[in-house]
């Protein structure tokens, strides 16, 4: 008996971008009922693959087949129809309108014969409900998407996938948003489809997730695939050296803990009502304090209250000897503070502007030629070349590219240097290193342990607990808007940390 061929076979797979090839002849199958892990660091070529098999980009050579047939989709809407479902990293959702509404935005079900244009509001609403509760979401269908949350919105982009009833599922960074809760609810789905019969590539920086739920795992290096073999042929170690081309021994920087007297944030009672309540915290210079807690717990949100981004009610924040009133993100930037937000995208980047631009915004006043504000080129180019030198900007990324083109670690890195160049007093990080790869990881925790050794103070919000505990110098715990515990000196305890964040 003739075995079945296999979902998904990509044979001899070449893109280029100009000048620059990104993809180099790259073989890869994917057996029905299965998923491929693919992994690699930011810039290895994961998402170009995927956004090939979406139909979101030709191919320079190569050929694929879906099913044992052809496949070469001229957009997404042909490989929606074909049974391609593509959920993005980045969030293709349109926030004005209703879950429903997106879910059938090209394909609502229709009272009597299509011509009318008659939509059948009832039948919409019902499949949406059922599709959202395949992923454990309880939503009214009618609920705006501007009024979810991220991981909120992550699963609905999910749920929207599984609407097409599609035969191969691209999933790219699928839990950079979402609770552990809501990831292991994902994982279950993925099971229960590869029950089914339907195929799946998996995209993540998560090396356990990968290893935990792909049957096969493939590795992506420069756009040559490294290595695809069989889930129990890998171990995380095997899998961080295939990637980087090389064993990394430590990945956090060692640090010199010598105590420093000088207190560069001290807050006071810090309250936000519905979101934080009666903060109090301080760092002091040279120091790299961590704050974890559970999604909800108010981590950000002090951060954005610290910086004048929202609104606080009562407390005091004191920078360096000096109490701030009537803080603003200008007023602090002048008082040395910098912040790095959550949401790169959203609250981060100048997307449509080049690596250049986005490099020298928070400090346009240092490049100006007089007092008009008129901007001296050359000076900026200057201080664009020794930035992209210090946090390492790949070779290929270019001055004049535009910063949406670039992988997200490579993102991640202009926006750090960004703050600094300015040399702050006081550096507010919030999850500096969410959806990038292991070798970006490193260099960003080295940037962050020499800038506290240069004397700044770092205040550092992530939901990954190993991280705290391998960068920081001590550890406060928040639990529903509070400041629950404090963890003064290393050795750390991780499951006490934990412990605190979730019982208080």
């Amino acid at each position: 008996m003739t075995a079945p061929p296999p979902a998904l076979s990509l044979q001899g797979i070449c893109k280029s971008f100009g000048k620059v090839q990104v993809l180099h002849d790259v073989d890869l199958t994917l057996p029905l009922g299965q998923t491929l892990g693919l992994v690699g660091e930011n810039g290895a070529g994961k998402s170009t693959l995927l956004n090939i098999l979406g139909g979101n980009l030709p191919i320079n050579a190569g050929t694929i087949a879906l099913g044992g047939l052809d496949y070469a989709p001229t957009g997404p809407a042909d490989a929606e129809r074909a049974g391609v479902a593509f959920i993005h990293q980045e969030l293709n959702l349109f926030e004005n309108l209703s879950i429903a509404e997106n879910f059938f935005l090209t394909r609502f079900p229709h009272r009597g014969p299509r011509v009318w244009g008659v939509i059948d509001r009832h039948e919409t609403r019902e499949r949406t409900r059922e599709f959202l509760q395949r992923v454990g979401l309880a939503h009214d269908p009618d609920t705006v998407v501007g009024e979810l949350s991220s991981g909120e919105k992550q699963l609905v982009e999910i749920a929207k996938a599984l609407s097409v009833s599609a035969r191969v599922i691209l999933f790219d960074e699928p839990t950079t948003s979402l609770t552990r809760h809501e990831a292991a609810r994902l994982f279950d789905l993925i099971a229960e489809l590869q029950a089914q019969g339907q195929a799946m590539i998996y995209i993540s920086h998560d090396l356990d997730d990968v290893l935990k739920i792909c049957d096969e795992i493939a590795v992506l290096r420069d756009g040559h695939l490294v290595r695809q073999g069989a889930r129990d042929e890998w171990d995380a170690d095997l899998l961080v050296q295939a990637m980087v081309g090389r064993k990394i021994e430590s990945l956090f920087p060692s640090r010199d803990l010598t105590a420093r007297s000088e207190v560069v944030l001290e807050v006071e009672g810090l309250t936000a009502p519905g979101r934080f309540e009666g903060v109090n915290l301080s760092v002091q210079a040279g120091e790299i304090v961590g704050m974890f807690g559970l999604v909800g717990a108010g981590r950000s949100e002090v951060l954005r209250g610290i910086f004048g981004l929202d609104e606080t009610t009562t407390g005091r924040v004191r920078v360096g000897e000096g109490l701030v009133a009537h803080r603003t993100p200008r007023r602090m930037m002048e008082r040395g503070v910098a912040l790095l937000t959550e949401d790169r995208k959203r609250d981060g980047l100048f997307a449509i502007s080049s690596v250049s631009r986005n490099f020298g915004i928070a400090n346009l006043g240092a490049y100006a030629r007089n007092r008009l504000g008129w901007i001296s080129r050359e000076r900026q180019d200057r201080a664009v070349t020794r930035l992209r030198d210090a946090v390492q900007l790949d070779s290929s990324v270019r001055e004049n590219q535009m910063i949406r083109t670039l992988s997200g670690g490579n993102q991640q890195k202009v926006i750090i240097g960004r703050w600094l160049v300015r040399n702050p007093q006081l550096l507010l990080l919030d999850e500096p290193t969410r959806g990038i790869d292991v070798g970006a990881k490193q260099k960003i925790y080295q940037l962050i342990g020499e800038q506290a050794a240069a004397g700044s103070g770092v205040l550092v919000v992530s939901s990954e607990i190993e991280e705290l505990i391998g960068l920081c110098d001590r550890i406060v715990a928040m639990r529903s808007g509070r400041v629950v515990a404090e963890y003064p000196t290393r050795p750390f305890d991780r499951e006490e940390i934990l412990r605190a964040a979730i019982q208080g």
